[in-house]
Protein backbone atom coordinates (compact mmCIF):
# COMPACT_ATOMS: atom_id res chain seq x y z
CA UNK A 1 0.00 0.00 0.00
CA UNK A 2 2.92 1.99 0.75
CA UNK A 3 4.17 1.81 -2.91
CA UNK A 4 1.37 3.50 -3.86
CA UNK A 5 2.10 7.34 -4.92
CA UNK A 6 -1.42 8.71 -3.29
CA UNK A 7 -0.79 7.22 0.29
CA UNK A 8 1.27 10.13 1.99
CA UNK A 9 -1.55 12.47 0.66
CA UNK A 10 -4.34 10.17 2.03
CA UNK A 11 -2.75 9.71 5.68
CA UNK A 12 -2.18 13.56 6.13
CA UNK A 13 -5.72 14.51 4.86
CA UNK A 14 -7.27 11.87 7.50
CA UNK A 15 -4.42 13.10 10.15
CA UNK A 16 -6.36 17.01 9.42
CA UNK A 17 -9.94 15.17 10.10
CA UNK A 18 -8.79 13.70 13.37
CA UNK A 19 -7.27 16.34 14.09
CA UNK A 20 -10.26 19.07 13.20
CA UNK A 21 -13.06 16.15 15.10
CA UNK A 22 -10.71 16.28 17.97
CA UNK A 23 -10.59 20.35 18.18
CA UNK A 24 -14.32 20.37 17.26
CA UNK A 25 -15.26 18.10 20.30
CA UNK A 26 -12.56 20.20 22.69
CA UNK A 27 -14.43 23.23 21.66
CA UNK A 28 -17.76 22.15 22.89
CA UNK A 29 -16.76 20.70 25.69
CA UNK A 30 -14.99 24.09 27.04
CA UNK A 31 -17.87 26.31 25.77
CA UNK A 32 -19.78 23.81 27.75
CA UNK A 33 -17.94 23.80 31.04
CA UNK A 34 -16.96 27.46 30.71
CA UNK A 35 -13.30 27.47 30.55
CA UNK A 36 -11.73 30.47 31.31
CA UNK A 37 -8.52 32.66 29.61
CA UNK A 38 -5.88 31.56 31.82
CA UNK A 39 -6.84 27.88 30.55
CA UNK A 40 -6.79 28.53 27.29
CA UNK A 41 -3.32 30.40 27.44
CA UNK A 42 -2.10 27.41 29.29
CA UNK A 43 -3.49 24.95 26.40
CA UNK A 44 -1.65 26.98 24.00
CA UNK A 45 1.65 26.01 25.80
CA UNK A 46 1.12 22.54 25.69
CA UNK A 47 0.62 23.34 21.93
CA UNK A 48 3.88 25.01 21.71
CA UNK A 49 5.72 22.28 23.12
CA UNK A 50 4.68 20.08 21.21
CA UNK A 51 4.98 21.58 17.68
CA UNK A 52 8.68 22.22 18.90
CA UNK A 53 8.65 18.34 19.03
CA UNK A 54 7.46 17.94 15.78
CA UNK A 55 10.05 20.66 14.42
CA UNK A 56 13.10 17.89 16.29
CA UNK A 57 11.47 15.77 14.41
CA UNK A 58 11.09 17.07 11.17
CA UNK A 59 14.84 18.17 11.19
CA UNK A 60 15.57 14.79 11.69
CA UNK A 61 13.65 13.16 8.81
CA UNK A 62 15.08 16.32 6.36
CA UNK A 63 18.85 15.62 7.49
CA UNK A 64 18.02 11.25 6.92
CA UNK A 65 17.00 12.84 3.14
CA UNK A 66 20.19 14.98 2.50
CA UNK A 67 22.34 12.64 3.43
CA UNK A 68 21.74 10.14 0.72
CA UNK A 69 23.07 13.23 -1.99
CA UNK A 70 25.09 11.22 -4.52
CA UNK A 71 26.89 14.73 -5.07
CA UNK A 72 27.64 17.51 -2.69
CA UNK A 73 28.58 20.03 -5.17
CA UNK A 74 24.95 19.82 -7.40
CA UNK A 75 22.85 20.15 -4.23
CA UNK A 76 25.17 23.77 -2.97
CA UNK A 77 25.20 25.19 -6.13
CA UNK A 78 21.15 24.43 -6.53
CA UNK A 79 20.56 25.63 -3.33
CA UNK A 80 22.66 28.63 -3.83
CA UNK A 81 20.58 29.45 -6.97
CA UNK A 82 17.82 28.57 -6.42
CA UNK A 83 17.81 30.30 -3.70
CA UNK A 84 18.90 33.71 -4.74
CA UNK A 85 16.13 33.38 -7.87
CA UNK A 86 13.65 32.88 -5.42
CA UNK A 87 14.49 36.03 -3.43
CA UNK A 88 15.09 37.83 -6.69
CA UNK A 89 11.31 37.30 -7.27
CA UNK A 90 10.09 37.12 -3.60
CA UNK A 91 8.01 33.74 -3.89
CA UNK A 92 7.50 34.20 0.16
CA UNK A 93 5.80 37.77 -0.29
CA UNK A 94 3.68 36.47 -3.47
CA UNK A 95 2.41 33.55 -1.75
CA UNK A 96 1.63 35.40 1.17
CA UNK A 97 -0.13 37.91 -0.42
CA UNK A 98 -2.20 35.46 -2.34
CA UNK A 99 -3.40 33.86 0.46
CA UNK A 100 -3.91 37.38 2.40
CA UNK A 101 -6.78 38.16 -0.57
CA UNK A 102 -7.93 34.69 -0.40
CA UNK A 103 -8.53 35.41 3.17
CA UNK A 104 -10.23 39.07 3.04
CA UNK A 105 -12.40 37.70 0.41
CA UNK A 106 -13.82 34.87 2.56
CA UNK A 107 -13.78 36.85 5.64
CA UNK A 108 -16.30 39.29 4.15
CA UNK A 109 -19.00 36.17 3.71
CA UNK A 110 -20.75 34.60 6.65
CA UNK A 111 -18.02 33.97 8.89
CA UNK A 112 -18.04 31.07 11.23
CA UNK A 113 -17.27 27.90 8.47
CA UNK A 114 -16.43 29.74 5.34
CA UNK A 115 -13.21 31.69 7.77
CA UNK A 116 -12.24 27.99 9.31
CA UNK A 117 -11.88 26.56 6.07
CA UNK A 118 -9.54 29.40 4.22
CA UNK A 119 -7.67 29.94 6.87
CA UNK A 120 -6.87 26.00 7.52
CA UNK A 121 -6.63 25.49 3.59
CA UNK A 122 -3.92 28.13 3.38
CA UNK A 123 -2.26 26.69 6.09
CA UNK A 124 -2.02 23.37 5.56
CA UNK A 125 -1.67 23.51 1.79
CA UNK A 126 0.79 26.56 0.98
CA UNK A 127 4.03 25.62 1.72
CA UNK A 128 7.13 23.84 0.59
CA UNK A 129 6.06 20.73 2.55
CA UNK A 130 3.48 20.17 0.46
CA UNK A 131 5.72 20.44 -2.97
CA UNK A 132 8.56 18.64 -1.51
CA UNK A 133 6.45 15.67 -0.30
CA UNK A 134 4.56 15.67 -3.20
CA UNK A 135 8.21 14.85 -5.49
CA UNK A 136 8.80 12.32 -2.77
CA UNK A 137 5.57 10.69 -3.00
CA UNK A 138 5.46 10.71 -6.77
CA UNK A 139 8.78 9.85 -7.96
CA UNK A 140 10.27 7.63 -5.08
CA UNK A 141 7.19 6.66 -3.76
CA UNK A 142 8.59 7.82 0.14
CA UNK A 143 5.68 9.43 2.40
CA UNK A 144 8.13 10.33 5.33
CA UNK A 145 7.56 14.12 4.53
CA UNK A 146 3.76 13.61 4.32
CA UNK A 147 3.36 11.77 7.29
CA UNK A 148 4.97 14.44 9.71
CA UNK A 149 3.07 17.21 7.75
CA UNK A 150 0.17 15.43 8.58
CA UNK A 151 1.22 15.54 12.22
CA UNK A 152 2.05 18.93 12.03
CA UNK A 153 -1.23 19.24 10.70
CA UNK A 154 -2.95 17.33 12.83
CA UNK A 155 -1.81 19.73 15.62
CA UNK A 156 -2.59 22.72 14.39
CA UNK A 157 -5.86 21.51 13.20
CA UNK A 158 -6.79 20.55 16.94
CA UNK A 159 -6.02 23.71 17.35
CA UNK A 160 -7.62 25.52 15.24
CA UNK A 161 -10.89 23.86 15.44
CA UNK A 162 -11.25 24.61 19.20
CA UNK A 163 -11.89 27.84 18.06
CA UNK A 164 -13.11 28.40 14.13
CA UNK A 165 -15.03 25.25 13.92
CA UNK A 166 -16.10 22.15 11.60
CA UNK A 167 -14.84 24.69 8.44
CA UNK A 168 -11.23 23.33 9.45
CA UNK A 169 -12.50 19.76 9.12
CA UNK A 170 -13.69 20.73 5.30
CA UNK A 171 -9.76 21.52 4.77
CA UNK A 172 -9.39 18.24 4.62
CA UNK A 173 -10.90 18.19 1.24
CA UNK A 174 -8.51 20.80 -0.08
CA UNK A 175 -5.01 18.76 1.73
CA UNK A 176 -6.36 16.05 -0.61
CA UNK A 177 -7.17 17.50 -3.72
CA UNK A 178 -4.17 20.09 -3.67
CA UNK A 179 -1.44 17.23 -2.64
CA UNK A 180 -3.22 14.23 -4.94
CA UNK A 181 -2.92 17.06 -8.11
CA UNK A 182 1.26 18.02 -7.10
CA UNK A 183 1.23 14.33 -6.51
CA UNK A 184 0.32 13.36 -9.46
CA UNK A 185 1.79 15.66 -11.61
CA UNK A 186 5.48 14.64 -10.47
CA UNK A 187 4.48 10.76 -10.95
CA UNK A 188 3.88 12.06 -14.46
CA UNK A 189 7.52 13.60 -14.43
CA UNK A 190 8.90 11.27 -12.71
CA UNK A 191 9.13 8.82 -15.66
CA UNK A 192 11.15 11.52 -17.77
CA UNK A 193 13.41 12.34 -15.43
CA UNK A 194 16.72 10.00 -14.98
CA UNK A 195 17.10 8.59 -10.98
CA UNK A 196 20.43 10.35 -10.48
CA UNK A 197 18.83 13.54 -11.19
CA UNK A 198 15.43 12.70 -8.54
CA UNK A 199 17.81 11.63 -6.27
CA UNK A 200 19.57 15.45 -5.81
CA UNK A 201 15.76 16.85 -6.27
CA UNK A 202 14.78 14.98 -3.10
CA UNK A 203 18.04 15.40 -0.87
CA UNK A 204 17.80 19.42 -1.81
CA UNK A 205 14.10 18.96 -0.75
CA UNK A 206 14.82 17.40 2.16
CA UNK A 207 17.51 20.37 3.41
CA UNK A 208 14.42 22.64 2.78
CA UNK A 209 12.39 20.32 5.14
CA UNK A 210 15.53 21.11 8.16
CA UNK A 211 14.81 24.78 7.16
CA UNK A 212 11.27 24.08 8.10
CA UNK A 213 11.98 21.93 11.29
CA UNK A 214 14.36 24.86 12.69
CA UNK A 215 11.43 27.35 12.08
CA UNK A 216 8.87 25.15 13.63
CA UNK A 217 11.73 24.95 16.74
CA UNK A 218 11.64 29.20 16.62
CA UNK A 219 15.50 29.28 15.69
CA UNK A 220 15.30 30.89 12.52
CA UNK A 221 12.91 32.23 10.40
CA UNK A 222 13.70 30.77 6.88
CA UNK A 223 11.64 32.14 4.24
CA UNK A 224 11.42 28.55 3.13
CA UNK A 225 9.26 29.44 -0.14
CA UNK A 226 12.14 31.79 -1.53
CA UNK A 227 14.29 28.40 -1.63
CA UNK A 228 12.17 26.34 -3.65
CA UNK A 229 13.45 26.73 -7.08
CA UNK A 230 16.47 24.70 -5.91
CA UNK A 231 14.65 21.99 -5.64
CA UNK A 232 14.25 21.95 -9.72
CA UNK A 233 17.84 22.87 -10.44
CA UNK A 234 19.17 19.51 -10.04
CA UNK A 235 17.07 18.44 -13.46
CA UNK A 236 19.76 21.05 -15.54
CA UNK A 237 22.83 20.77 -13.39
CA UNK A 238 23.14 16.39 -12.74
CA UNK A 239 23.91 16.17 -16.50
CA UNK A 240 26.02 19.46 -16.83
CA UNK A 241 28.08 18.09 -13.31
CA UNK A 242 28.34 15.17 -15.17
CA UNK A 243 30.22 16.27 -18.14
CA UNK A 244 32.68 17.90 -15.74
CA UNK A 245 35.99 16.38 -14.92
CA UNK A 246 35.18 16.40 -11.06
Amino acid sequence: MTNWALWGTIVNTVLVLIGSLVGVGIGKLCHRVGKNRSEGRASGGITDSVMRAMGLCVILIGISGALKMNNVLVVIVSMAIGTFLGELIDLDAMVGRLGAAIERRFKRKDGGIAEGFVTATLLFCVGAMTVTGAIESGISHVHTTYYAKGLIDMVSATVFATTLGVGVALSAVSVFVVQAAFTLLAVLAGGAIPVAVTGEMIAVGSLLVVAIGTNLLGVTRIKVMNMLPAMFLPIALVPLFSLLPL
